[in-house]
């Protein structure tokens, strides 16, 4: 069990982590939300023993990270696999390499390294691909080999931080389908860094909802989404008095797959409020239909997909 209490984490005169208490379960599937700059990552590298804290403890099984010294600190992030948006994998050694480097540096035997580097390439679905170099695979590959690596010391815990936010949509969901296996198999707790609202209802049980370094509200993934606080609201674009928009296109459709509004976003490369719904999502199960409010000239764009989809829909311009 992870208990974080009181951090407070400064750069300079900036204060970036003000008073930050969570915890997170064993075996826990858990997200930090909220858009770039609010202290997530920061947050993230303190749990991981990469950055320092000013005040306040974090505890993991039972010890507080800020006693440890210098050796103990090192074997307590032999516990911690970590996962980057970037993949942050050696250009010049293929997936089999890539995939042994923390082996190596922890000098387990090669015979021994071999064995799991094999088990792990399996795992991700990369057997065939143990010559590869990076600049030879596709975006959810490098994934998958950064997924791998993160696992090779047997970690307790692992900390993804916004290691979706590349990938395509369809990529993303065989993704996050692979981390929530490695969770139940394994035993593992996943704390997971995402602005991505599509990743947290499809993988996250807990989350806490992060805004200008502090943890705005925490909670059960399902119980937040059906009460939508405020912290929630902001996130998805839901502003007190702006419901109703007074310009562009309304736009109501039932929802029909996991990815639907994130991947209509992309296709826009715009933002869209989502202005209305009367539908609860959770662990990929949805009812109900949301209006969104978009430009007129995105109209078409969005038309388009939703009926490549076979999705119905109805549209109702706004005037000013």
């Amino acid at each position: 069990m992870i208990e974080i209490k009181n951090i407070n984490k400064t750069f300079g005169d900036l204060q970036v982590l003000k008073n930050i208490s969570l915890t997170i379960e064993d075996g826990e599937a858990y997200g930090l939300v909220g858009p770039s700059g609010v202290g997530k990552s920061t947050l993230l590298n303190c749990l991981a023993g990469l950055d320092s804290y000013e005040s306040g403890s974090i505890i993991v099984d039972g010890v507080p990270l800020e006693s440890l010294g210098e050796k103990q600190a090192r074997l307590f992030r032999k516990n911690m696999g970590i996962i980057f948006q970037n993949f942050s994998l050696v250009s010049r050694k293929n997936v089999y390499q890539n995939i042994a480097l923390p082996m190596e540096c922890w000098k387990v035997p090669r015979s021994q390294i071999k064995k799991r580097v094999y088990e792990l390439a399996e795992m991700v679905g990369l057997k065939e691909k143990l010559m590869a170099r990076p600049a030879e695979l596709s975006g959810g590959q490098k994934q998958r080999v950064a997924i791998a690596r993160a696992l090779t010391m047997n970690p307790k815990y692992i900390l993804s931080d916004e290691s979706t936010s590349s990938l395509d949509p369809s990529i993303t969901v065989s993704i996050l389908n692979l981390l929530d296996k490695i969770r139940k198999e394994m035993g593992i707790t996943i704390i997971l860094v995402t602005h991505e609202m599509p990743v947290v209802q499809q993988f996250c049980r807990q989350m806490t909802i992060m805004d200008a370094g502090t943890a705005t509200v925490s909670g059960d993934v399902r119980e937040l989404f059906f009460q939508k606080p405020p912290a929630l609201q902001k996130l998805l674009g839901i502003n007190e008095g702006e419901t109703i928009p007074k310009s562009g296109v309304n736009v109501t459709f039932g929802l029909a797959f996991d990815t639907l509004l994130w991947e209509l976003g992309k296709l826009m490369e715009k933002p869209y409020k989502i202005i209305n719904s009367d539908f609860f999502e959770f662990q990929n199960q949805k009812h109900g239909n949301v209006t969104i409010n978009i430009n007129a000239e995105d109209l078409p764009v969005c038309e388009n997909y939703l009926q490549s989809r076979g999705i119905v829909y109805r549209t109702e311009r706004r005037a000013l």
